[in-house]
């Protein structure tokens, strides 16, 4: 097969959660243990830091990476999903894998896929390891991809394992309450372990005490050790001092990822990186700063509150659950503009009033649905806004929405595009 031949195989042929949903999710870890062990287990040829959490978890993951990068080791990077290109998944030093490669895997191991019958999710975590493996990689950043208890990730044995926070999300996959999520997302911790939570809550907190006290593995809160002060912001740079114990850690530390929610996530990648100094890992002060600075030019990352134009402000975000809208409006709120124009597309399976309920009605809404089977269509989605004061039009195209959106702003105006990580990747 060709490439696209072969990533069309993987697309079609293979049960994919993106593409169906829920009935996508394997609830076991047969198939990639199966997987990896006619691989000779390549996950366990090289180390590992496991990342985990509702929301955050993708943008800890590339900031690590970067951090281990910066300090001069081989990096490899798994996360999901990909935007543009399937490739984005797997990286090693900010680079894609090779088209060459993700050809050659399928071809040598097509009638293993075929006995196995894993989900695309299975195969493309077995392809990871494998080619991290290939690269001899120093370490790889492991991103859970839905949960962490029953993720095909959670095969590996990490040197550290970060959860970066619960909120509700995938409850009909993983539980209705932050309880029962937490319960999912703490299959992550491991024997002998430390492992970081990013954040506190009440529901939470017991069952993560409760799991690492059970694994004898250190936990640590990142909000109990450190602060972030000093918080300074523009179009390009997020800038803050963190503070540990009445001490300034780093002044003056700038993160090209500007969201307002990534000050939750320095703490969590800055808490993490002091543990790994304590594993005896050279992660200096520098590489830290020139890695934070530089994390979408490092490891390709896109789509966390990302400016696309300036006049009018474009700006996109892949967030799409209850708590992830809700950090999308407070940074509309923080940004100055004259109108605004939302262009929204979401998937059937989310909590879509809960989402509706956060946006703001002092704004014009164009209505879209992506380009895959679990989108909800526009129509819809515009008549559930209405009950919430919501109002707008509905296109069958996130381009034609946003082409709409654009026609109608002035440059003073500001047009956010959000609502699924699917409506990012189609205008990126």
């Amino acid at each position: 097969m060709t490439y696209p031949q072969t990533v069309d195989y993987l697309y079609s042929r293979l049960p994919m959660f993106t593409r169906i949903g829920a009935s996508a999710f394997k609830k076991d870890l047969t198939n990639t243990i199966a997987l990896c062990d006619a691989l000779n287990n390549p996950q366990n040829k090289y180390k590992t830091i496991h990342v985990g959490g509702t929301n955050g978890k993708g943008s800890t993951s590339h900031m690590l990476a970067a951090i281990f990068q910066k300090a001069g080791y081989k990096t490899g990077l798994y996360t999901s999903p990909h935007l543009k290109d399937f490739r984005e998944r797997i990286r090693v030093n900010g680079k894609m894998v090779s088209k060459s490669f993700v050809t050659k895997f399928v071809k040598e191991h097509q009638t293993l896929i075929s006995a196995i019958e894993p989900s695309f999710f299975e195969v493309t975590v077995a392809m990871a390891f494998s080619y991290f493996e290939q690269q001899q990689v120093d370490i790889a950043i492991i991103e859970v991809g839905l949960g962490g208890r029953l993720d095909s990730t959670n095969i590996i044995q990490p040197e550290l394992a970060v959860i970066t926070n619960i909120s509700l999300d995938h409850t009909n996959m993983l539980g209705n309450t932050f309880a029962e999520i937490a319960f999912e997302k703490a299959g992550i911790i491991k024997k002998n372990t430390p492992v970081i939570i990013g954040e506190h809550h009440p529901e939470t907190d017991p069952v993560f005490i409760k799991k690492a006290t059970e694994q004898n593995a250190n936990l640590i809160f990142a909000q109990d050790d450190l602060i972030v002060t000093n918080i300074a912001k523009n179009v390009d740079t997020l800038k803050v001092d963190v503070i540990q114990k009445d001490q300034t850690l780093f002044k003056n530390l700038a993160l090209d990822l500007t969201g307002g929610y990534q000050l939750k996530n320095i703490l969590t990648v800055i808490e993490a990186s002091l543990q790994l100094k304590k594993l005896g890992y050279n992660l200096t002060d520098k590489a830290i700063l020139d890695a934070l600075k530089s994390v979408k030019k490092l490891t390709g990352l896109q789509g966390r509150w990302q400016t696309l134009h300036k006049k009018p402000l474009t700006i996109c975000d892949t967030g799409h659950n209850k708590a992830g809208i809700a950090e999308v409006v407070e940074n509309i709120k923080q940004t100055p503009y004259e109108n605004l124009h939302m262009v929204i597309g979401m998937v059937k399976d989310k909590d879509i009033n809960a989402v509706l309920a956060l946006l703001p009605s002092q704004a014009r809404y164009y209505f879209c649905q992506p380009q895959l089977e679990r989108a909800l269509p526009a129509a819809e989605l515009k008549e559930q806004a209405l009950q919430y004061q919501l109002r707008g039009e509905a296109f069958t195209s996130v381009a034609d929405a946003l082409q709409t959106a654009q026609n109608a702003a002035n440059e003073k105006d500001l047009i956010f595009i959000g609502g699924s990580t699917f409506v990012v990747a189609e205008i990126i």
